[in-house]
């Protein structure tokens, strides 16, 4: 790419007859960014600025091999816990009046709509995945081609334990516990940038509250009717 600078790695890739050359670049403000060849159009898109932070976590899970298993199932599985959680406090809260259950069931929904506003987001800044950035990182997870902010995972399991705090708040806090380990972890598998796991928490947070905060009155009177037909054994324990 002539007056692009020079090409720091590069990854070529073959879709339907065509070749795309994925690469990252430095730009003459010596900024990194990521640009995206097909045909004669380039999508430049910016990557984090001091990812020093990055490195250091990386290191740290090279010099950790004990950690690899345990980090890499729940950073690939781990919100299956979550959606337990979700489970358990629906259960629950039959028991303790239509209210909670309300908060249990509009729970995840919350969690949906932080995951939709969440795609919004990937899909207007396209950042580059770290291991894109840092070939020889390493990575604990299968590497994808998908944007890198921000985290799904992190917005997903904040939305998760913020609709909880609404309907059980030790399970919420459970929740809480699990999201911000949840991003630590997504970082140390090598998945994310630090930026990404913050703003996913962030987003997931803010999302949910303000779905619960809004739809909660609705849903408890929702729940109240529910129970006066065939389907309250799904919000009434009897």
């Amino acid at each position: 790419m002539a007056g692009g600078g020079p090409v720091l790695s590069s990854l070529h890739l073959r879709f339907s007859g065509r070749t795309h050359q994925l690469c990252i670049r430095a730009l003459p403000d010596d900024d990194n960014a990521r640009c995206l060849s097909r045909g004669t159009g380039t999508i430049v898109t910016p990557v984090p600025k001091g990812d020093s932070l990055f490195l250091s976590i990386n290191q740290f899970a090279v010099d950790t091999p004990w950690l690899h298993t345990p980090a890499r199932l729940f950073a690939s599985d781990g919100i299956l816990l979550f959606a337990l959680l979700l489970v358990i406090a629906w259960w629950r809260a039959r028991a303790m009046g239509n209210r909670l259950v309300a908060a249990s069931l509009l729970a995840p929904v919350a969690t949906v709509v932080a995951f939709g506003v969440q795609q919004l987001i990937v899909m207007f800044v396209h950042e580059a995945r770290p291991y894109a950035v840092h070939p020889s990182a390493l990575v604990l997870v299968s590497r994808t081609t998908d944007p890198s902010f921000p985290s799904d995972h992190a917005c997903v399991t904040a939305a998760i334990a913020v609709g909880l705090l609404f309907a059980n708040r030790r399970l919420g806090y459970a929740a809480a516990v699990g999201a911000v380990l949840m991003a630590v972890t997504r970082l140390y598998v090598g998945a994310h940038w630090p930026i990404d796991v913050v703003a996913g928490l962030l987003v997931g947070t803010l999302v949910s509250w303000g779905v619960m905060f809004a739809l909660r009155g609705p849903a408890t009177r929702l729940v109240a009717k529910l129970g006066e037909t065939a389907l309250r054994p799904l919000v009434a324990a009897a």
